[in-house]
C-alpha cells in the first residue's frame, strides 16, 4: 500500500530521501544545499519548508516539496509545489496525481488559498486542474511557466 509521509515523520528515511531528491533535482555542487534544507525542514516549527516521500513498504517511489520559494523570480507567490518526481517503474499508476492532491490538501490545511509551481512541462499540470499564471525566471535566467492551483475550490 502506498503511503505519503512528511519527512519529519520518517527521520529514519532522511539519508535515503536526501539522496532521492538530490539525484533527481541536484547537481554535483548542490548536495549540501539539499541535505541542509531537508534537515532544517525537519527541525522547524514553521509550516514551510516541508519535504514528502511516497513509499511502498521501505522503497521511496516518489517525492514532492512545499517551499517558500522555488528559486523563481516570482517571490510574490507562496507556497510553491516543487520536486515532484515519480520513479519510472511507478509511472502510469496515478502516483503523480496522488502526490499533487496530497500537496493541495497540505496547503489547504495550512491556510493557504493557492499553491504555485514552475515547470517546462506542457499539458501535464493542466490535466490536473492547474491554471497557467504567467512566466518566471530561474537563477540561470531561463524563463519557465508558472501555474497556480486554487486550493479552496
Amino acid at each position: 500500500m502506498i503511503q505519503i509521509y512528511d519527512l519529519r515523520d520518517r527521520m529514519d528515511m532522511l539519508e535515503d530521501a536526501v539522496q532521492f531528491f538530490w539525484k533527481q533535482w541536484g547537481s554535483e555542487s548542490s548536495f549540501h544545499f539539499y541535505r541542509d534544507c531537508m534537515e532544517w525542514s525537519c527541525k522547524t516549527d514553521s509550516d514551510l519548508p516541508r519535504f514528502y516521500i511516497s513509499m511502498d513498504e521501505s522503497k521511496i517511489m516518489g517525492s514532492y516539496a512545499l517551499l517558500r520559494s522555488d528559486l523563481s523570480s516570482r517571490q510574490d507567490l507562496i507556497p510553491w509545489f516543487a520536486c515532484l518526481y515519480v520513479e519510472p517503474e511507478y509511472r502510469g499508476q496515478q502516483l503523480g496525481k496522488m502526490l499533487q492532491d496530497h500537496a493541495i490538501s497540505q496547503a489547504r490545511d495550512r491556510g493557504y488559498q493557492e499553491l504555485h509551481l514552475c515547470t517546462d512541462l506542457v499539458d501535464y499540470y493542466e490535466h490536473n486542474g492547474w491554471k497557467r499564471n504567467g512566466e518566471s525566471y530561474s537563477l540561470t535566467g531561463e524563463m519557465t511557466r508558472v501555474y497556480t492551483f486554487n486550493v479552496t475550490s
